[in-house]
């Protein structure tokens, strides 16, 4: 069984562009596996009369070329933010500049006050959800056009816990899938994600299992999770940046 993965989500609320530069260039040199931010246009929560926030892609820009090891990408990008050809261009531009490491995150997206503030339709669950279905050939489709490809596999994760649209979507056009704890509701839904992937003939190892958790979990709660299934544990935090937790996962491993 290979090592398990353990990534960092740095959430870009309530901080400074050099608190988040400092924090992935330190998470690089620690060695993490992968560092994420999230896709949102305002804080997701406290306090509620601060509204520091930066986009996430112009972000994934300079974390491209600040760092040298670790994948990069979305945690998730929301699909209804951007037109697909456009995100998918996007993303190989963005795997060139950190020389083949980008993952092209994406979900459903959910944020209502995002979509309101910006002008894009909120519409409904099930619409978005068929957005989504829409975009992911279009987004693999331009990524096998463009000129030149990109540099690294630019493998797609799609981030929900949807049983019956969501996962079948993962198992139609991810190499990765992300959800959240606890242990027994990620078992369950990987299941399902391995019935859908029978039923269009998909081997189910050709998909990478990661977890978003706190900076608060513990030995035990991880083991539940690699107990599993759970390959690429991701470690989501806002500023002030305390690597401590993830330094504690990589000694472990």
């Amino acid at each position: 069984m290979p090592p398990l993965k353990i990534g960092v989500q740095l959430q870009p609320q309530h901080t400074s562009v050099d608190a988040l530069r400092r924090a992935w260039r330190e998470a690089d040199d620690l060695g993490v596996d992968s560092i994420w931010l999230w896709d949102h246009f305002f804080p997701l929560y406290s306090p509620p009369d601060d509204d520091l926030h930066f986009e996430c892609w112009t972000l994934l820009a300079a974390l491209a070329v600040d760092t040298q090891h670790a994948q990069l990408g979305a945690l998730v990008t929301s699909n209804s933010y951007r037109n697909p050809d456009l995100l998918a261009d996007m993303a190989r531009t963005v795997d060139h500049l950190s020389g083949g490491r980008v993952v092209l995150g994406i979900g459903a997206g959910w944020f209502e006050r995002d979509y309101e503030a910006y002008g894009y339709e909120f519409g409904t669950a099930p619409s978005r959800l068929r957005a989504l279905g829409e975009s992911l050939p279009r987004i693999r489709a331009r990524l096998d056009q463009l000129t030149p490809p990109p540099v690294g596999d630019l493998p797609i994760l799609i981030g929900g816990r949807g049983e019956k649209v969501t996962l079948r979507l993962v198992a139609e056009h991810a190499q990765m899938w992300n959800t959240f704890p606890p242990a027994s509701e990620f078992g369950r839904l990987s299941r399902i994600l391995d019935e859908h992937c029978a039923a269009i003939g998909r081997d189910p190892e050709e998909i990478e299992r990661t977890v978003l958790v706190g900076n608060d979990i513990d030995d035990a709660e991880v083991d539940a999770l690699v107990d599993v299934g759970v390959q690429h544990v991701i470690v989501g935090m806002q500023d002030p940046f305390d690597l401590a937790p993830v330094r504690r996962l990589l000694a472990r491993r």
